[in-house]
């Protein structure tokens, strides 16, 4: 399939346009550039606000359980997002300030022409996803993708899971049938049979294969990771004294409610899987088996070397043209993450 087809057939023409036609401004003006390089304030200004993405609202939720200090700044709006492409179309709506993704959205907006920066890192080290096949599938390795369907998102994390696993196999991208889908579309995809496999996330591998294994159904493991977890806002946003400084306050509580959660994965598994995502409790408890350990560190060496390889392989793939990332991070936010947590969870 020919690159920008795919990339129309992911995120809608308009989005498609603005990011090829090489006329889309984003946030990338001169002015804004310039302003999003001053010092951070101390001290949030009164009067401030941001929306924030909370996917199935689950930043509220560690903060209310953590017992996390109220936030010094107003929360106008928690939005219920997390794929890539959606919080890219909403930074462009100026509907949403500040985001948690994996690596590959911010790659995929400067490919669009929006600038935005990544402002916090969390690195995993274990695999967040696993490779699903349809019911009645013979398939059991990498290897035996080759020829068949694969759902394929390019601007989300499992999208470079699966790149990434490819290449590792040995296995060119003409050799597989990536076929144009977004993450929320891979469950009905698999049990269609309109595809052959999908990266699923950990936590919805339980259910598909209780509902499925017994059909044929079955997983594949790799020791492919999506290493980066970040924050990121759109450069208008950061360009904002006020809501810059929102950002740099909000950063801790983050790093602060995921290492609860890490440390209590009891209470999680049954306030968020069991309650919220109607999961049973061995459900709940085999997904919490596999959660990565926060990771924040107090430099982003290793996260700009890490984005740079993902971006090269879709710039390989002939998804977004090669470019250097480092233009991607806000380095004014760099340690404030690491420094909200304890030192076990800086390295």
């Amino acid at each position: 399939m020919h690159r920008r087809v795919f990339l129309t057939s992911l995120l809608g023409a308009s989005a498609t346009v603005a990011g090829l036609s090489g006329c889309a401004k984003g946030d990338a003006s001169a002015d804004t550039r310039a302003a999003a390089t001053k010092p951070l304030a101390d001290k949030v200004p009164a009067g401030t606000s941001l929306r924030i993405a909370s996917y199935q609202n689950v930043q509220q939720l560690q903060f209310r359980l953590a017992k996390l200090p109220r936030l010094p700044f107003a929360v106008s709006d928690w939005v219920n997002l997390g794929a890539g492409p959606d919080i890219i179309n909403a930074f462009r709506a100026k509907s949403l300030d500040l985001a948690n993704n994996a690596g590959i959205p911010p790659i995929q907006a400067h490919y669009q022409g929006f600038d935005a920066k990544i402002v916090a890192i969390d690195i995993t080290r274990k695999p967040n996803y696993v490779f699903a096949t349809k019911p009645g599938s013979d398939i059991r390795s990498v290897q035996d993708f080759k020829g068949r369907k694969l759902a394929f998102s390019q601007g989300q994390a499992q999208g470079v899971v699966l790149l990434r696993a490819l290449k590792k196999a040995g296995l060119k991208y003409d050799e597989v049938k990536l076929v144009p889908l977004t993450s929320n579309q891979f469950l009905t995809a698999l049990q269609s049979g309109q595809v052959d496999v999908a990266p699923l996330a950990n936590s919805q591998t339980p259910a598909y294969l209780k509902q499925y294994g017994a059909k044929g159904a079955r997983t594949v493991a790799t020791d492919v990771v999506d290493l980066l977890n970040l924050l990121w806002a759109p450069q208008s946003v950061l360009a904002d004294p006020a809501k810059a400084a929102a950002v740099a306050a909000y950063i801790p509580q983050w790093a602060k409610g995921q290492v609860w959660q890490y440390e209590h994965p009891d209470v999680w598994n049954e306030e968020f899987y069991v309650k919220t995502q109607n999961l049973t409790p061995d459900q709940a408890k085999s997904i919490s088996a596999l959660a990565n350990k926060p990771l924040f560190p107090p430099r982003w060496d290793e996260a700009i070397a890490w984005e740079q390889e993902t971006a090269d392989l879709l710039a390989e793939g002939g998804f977004v043209k090669k470019f250097d990332v480092s233009s991607l991070f806000d380095h004014r936010f760099e340690a404030l993450a690491a420094r909200a947590v304890p030192a076990e969870y800086r390295k």
